[in-house]
């Protein structure tokens, strides 16, 4: 019976992951479509409609910190009932505003809770089932859902807005689903595995003549107080500042700087969604076959978050080279985002659960989400927007984002292989 519930419940929390992804990404993929309709029917400006957006993430970063205290202590049922409501009302309750505090209310404020409840629960919870040589690729198969929302919501979005519906009417579809997945999520979810006297699959080869390490379970003081978190913080937040850069400014500069016409800018964006259902799994499967090479996690984790920035770099620099006319460079440049996209988000919690164990990384990890998402997304953009002001030209938001990924690849390699800490 104990084989069989670890055979069974760690793919089911994978699942449940999978469906919590999607539904966060969904919130992402669709705004930028309904963001449109909503300005010309309430007569607002897009500044007034991407302001609730913002909001959301700012609300999304708080959230998440709360949301890994929780996932310690209590698991991922309640966090997943709770972005199921919340989720749900995000969407439904924006169907029907009419006013901004109103719309800074549902999609900002709920929309924001149920957002950052699902990020940090997801990638923690397949991580406390798997480590070592296995996390990667069960990871890879979790974050799948990411590009995937983006595919098959954005066709609900545009099969709805083509058949006659509204972007209230699409908001109510979009809350139904958003709900029925993250019911069965809940459905799906388990606690920790040792709540069921269970291991986490996965161990990391030792070496002849190393002992197996024992985890120490750390408080957030403690780890706050060691390098490799802040390293591993600020390695994420300067590729994600690049990262959203990119991902807000991109369509414009191939349109608005390289004369292309809008819908072929947009399929060539799709690209990265689409790379992104296999790139994710497939990444994770190289993660996991480089830790069992090395047979160090936290080598062969820092390993592929050295690799990340510097394809985010590679893709950035074909950008530059992107002609007047669609090419196979702009092709294979959105191939590389998404390979990027595959390897950081994920390798970035595995190297932080490599360095400080499972037992409380819901928590340090929830922290550093508040940090990183907080700054990155909104300085990103922010910038990419300010550049393209000042200078006319998108080309310069992206020597920025290569500027960030730089730097990025320096922090990565600064990561150390372990925290010291200094109480033991």
């Amino acid at each position: 019976m104990k084989i069989d519930k670890a055979k069974l419940y760690g793919p089911m929390v994978v699942f449940a992951s999978w469906l919590a992804v999607f539904s966060l990404f969904g919130y992402r993929a669709t705004f930028a479509m309904l963001k449109g309709p909503m300005a010309a029917d309430l007569g607002w400006s897009q500044a007034e409609v991407t302001l609730g957006y913002s909001l959301m993430m700012t609300i999304y970063a708080i959230t998440a910190f709360f949301a890994g205290m929780i996932l310690d202590k209590w698991g991922t049922k309640p966090i997943y009932a709770i972005a199921a409501v919340f989720g749900a009302l995000g969407f439904y309750l924006t169907s029907m505003i009419s006013t901004q505090f109103a719309y800074f209310f549902t999609f900002g404020f709920l929309a924001g809770i149920a957002t950052g409840m699902l990020w940090v629960t997801s990638t923690v919870s397949v991580r406390k089932w798997y480590v070592g040589k296995t996390y990667g690729t069960m990871w890879g198969i979790a974050f799948a859902g990411a590009p995937m929302a983006q595919w098959l919501l954005a066709e609900v979005v545009k099969n709805s807005m083509n058949n006659g519906g509204t972007w209230r009417s699409t908001m109510v579809t979009l809350a139904i689903i958003i709900f029925v997945l993250l019911v069965v999520a809940v459905l799906m979810a388990k606690r920790n595995p040792e709540n069921y006297n269970l291991t986490p699959h996965g161990e990391v080869p030792v070496k002849a003549g190393e002992t197996k390490h024992v985890e120490k379970v750390w408080t957030i003081k403690e780890a706050y107080s060691t390098y490799p978190i802040w390293g591993a913080i600020f390695m994420f937040l300067t590729s994600m500042m690049a990262e959203f850069l990119i991902w807000t400014q991109v369509v414009s500069y191939w349109v608005q700087d390289k004369g292309w016409e809008t819908d072929s800018a947009i399929n060539v964006y799709k690209i990265i969604g689409i790379i992104g259902i296999f790139s994710m799994p497939l990444l994770g499967i190289v993660a996991d076959k480089i830790v069992g090479k090395v047979k160090n996690e936290a080598k062969g984790r820092k390993i592929m978050l050295i690799a990340g920035p510097i394809v985010g770099l590679l893709a950035c620099i074909l950008l530059l080279n992107c002609s007047t006319e669609v090419t196979f460079i702009a092709y294979i440049s959105a191939a590389i985002f998404a390979i990027y996209w595959a390897i950081v988000p994920g390798g970035v919690v595995g190297y932080t659960g490599a360095i400080y164990g499972r037992q409380t990384l819901g928590k340090i990890w929830g922290l550093a989400t508040l940090i990183v998402m907080g700054v990155g997304p909104f300085l990103g953009s922010f910038i990419g927007g300010w550049l393209k002001d000042f200078t006319g030209t998108y080309t310069y938001s992206i020597y920025y984002a290569i500027g960030s990924f730089a730097v990025s690849i320096i922090l990565a390699l600064s990561l150390p292989l372990l925290a010291k800490n200094k109480n033991k």
